[in-house]
């Protein structure tokens, strides 16, 4: 494992759901790092379950965490964090998309301002390039807005981005405390908890591409709607919190 400390131990998380054309490129990318990786198997098919157990077999440094059923990517996700730390002994775990969008090699530069801002998620700030989907561009930027309205600060520029770094000693007390989205919705729900409870956040530029040949479980009206009746939660709940708020901006 690629550390600069015994006291930073990162692991790279990736939920995984029928994804077995983009996989073993994300793994050759994170392990080329150096990089322990954790693939979470969010009861994908047979198909792609047998890459996973090829890849975890082929390599000391790959592991693998197997769902019996499909839980939707929160839930993937917090599984994973989990056993990063509960399995690993990891003290930051990586989340990356399995789906090939995210540069791999980022996660290097992404752990250097983990490590120097260890309680601080690092949170990727999407630079995209022609082949995102102008739907789900638009649709990202009415979530910026909400998650502006429910911190209420500029703090996160793009809480959507599905590549980050968690520091897990305060990531992981929240989600077993608050009931989080368990599908699309967990991405940005998360953020907003944490930026709730004092979590520091710092932003990463990192270049997004859309995969002509991807596999991407967004459903556009299901989780869209998901999403909206997570951000009126968050809305009624940053209301009571809103005092504190604007006292911890004035403070700082």
């Amino acid at each position: 494992m690629n550390v600069a400390s015994t006291a930073f131990r990162p692991v790279v998380v990736i939920p995984v759901y029928n994804h077995e054309q983009a996989i073993g490129a994300m793994v050759a990318g994170v392990r080329r790092n150096g990089f322990d990786c954790l693939l979470v198997d969010d009861g994908s098919k047979p198909s792609c379950a047998a890459v996973m157990d090829a890849l975890a077999a082929a390599d000391d440094g790959v592991h693998l965490e197997r769902l019996s059923a499909n839980r939707g990517k929160g839930g993937a996700v917090m599984a994973g964090l989990r056993a990063a730390a509960a399995r690993l002994g990891a003290t930051h775990a990586v989340q990356i998309d399995a789906d090939g969008q995210h540069e791999a090699a980022d996660i290097p530069d992404f752990l250097a301002i983990a490590e120097a801002n260890p309680q601080a998620i690092i949170c990727g700030a999407p630079v995209y390039d022609a082949s995102v989907p102008k739907g789900r561009l638009y649709g990202r930027y009415l979530t910026h807005v909400w998650v502006w309205i429910n911190t209420p600060s500029f703090d996160i520029r793009d809480s959507m981005c599905g590549f980050r770094v968690y520091p897990l000693a305060r990531v992981l007390p929240l989600i077993d405390a608050e009931p989080m989205g368990l599908r699309m919705d967990f991405d940005p729900e998360i953020m907003v908890r944490a930026h709730w409870r004092g979590i520091p956040v710092v932003n990463r530029e990192t270049r997004v591409t859309y995969p002509m040949d991807g596999v991407s479980h967004f459903d556009v009206v299901r989780d869209n709607v998901r999403i909206s009746k997570m951000h009126a939660r968050l809305f009624f709940g940053m209301l009571w919190r809103l005092p504190r708020l604007l006292w911890r901006k004035v403070v700082r």
